[in-house]
């Protein structure tokens, strides 16, 4: 992404524009959506993993993903991500490894995040916002491992989207008693001072186990929903990204 496409793409959100300009800008969102929706039609019943892009493939996070990765695949899930580094590919590298499906939603940053080389199929977004959109609407539970800003972006997008009943009440696994200790304790201060409800905690399942998170998937989407497994590839599969 080159500076003056970053600069341009800045400027979408810093106020009006001329109609001409807005137009144009409408129609490149739509052709987001459109590539977005042609390349992840057949790839589902996805769960999306988010989490940091930043950690390497020694940290005990990087480990803990890309185990879930493939036990997310045993129970018949095809695993979507960000399509970027860390959590990311472990994520899709233990899918990819354990013989699933992995798919990935990537975004063009100025820094070039590249797309890992784990997924079987991909497409590269040029708006954030297409993208979060793209990875919920795949998505029948969402895993959350320790990450950062975009990472609990992701997560509470996720639990207002199922707060207002604009998505179904999808599981969502937050992996990491420990990291997310202080989240989870602010959550009983928005509780207590009435900006959420009791049944808003409920949303989350936080755990360090991943027989555990695995079960709560299976009992809150793979039963609930009747979901069927993943593990006859589409006939576009081992075709080009």
């Amino acid at each position: 992404m080159g500076e003056n496409e970053v600069k341009n793409e800045r400027m979408f959100l810093e106020g009006p524009r001329s109609r001409w300009s807005e137009f144009w800008m409408l129609l490149k969102v739509m052709w987001d959506f459109v590539r977005g929706f042609r390349k992840l039609h057949f790839a589902g019943p996805c769960v999306t993993v988010f989490g940091s892009a930043r950690f390497k493939t020694d940290h005990p996070s990087y480990h803990q993903a890309r185990e879930i990765g493939a036990a997310l695949t045993k129970i018949g899930f095809t695993v979507m991500t960000g399509g970027g580094p860390g959590i990311m590919e472990a994520a899709n590298r233990g899918a990819f490894e354990a013989g699933g499906h992995s798919v990935g939603c990537n975004i063009e940053l100025p820094f070039e995040q590249s797309v890992n080389p784990y997924v079987h199929r991909y497409v590269t977004m040029r708006y954030f916002f297409v993208r979060k959109v793209l990875l919920v609407k795949y998505s029948y539970a969402f895993v959350v491992c320790p990450g950062g800003f975009g990472t609990m972006d992701e997560m509470f997008e996720a639990l207002t989207l199922i707060q207002t009943g604009k998505i179904k009440n999808f599981p969502v696994v937050v992996m990491g008693t420990e990291y997310w200790k202080e989240m989870v304790e602010f959550m009983d201060i928005m509780l207590d001072a009435g900006t959420i409800s009791p049944e808003d905690q409920d949303m989350l399942f936080v755990t360090d186990s991943i027989d555990d998170a695995m079960k709560f998937i299976q009992e809150n989407s793979v039963a609930r929903f009747n979901l069927k497994s993943t593990n006859r590839k589409p006939k576009w599969w081992l075709g080009e990204k």
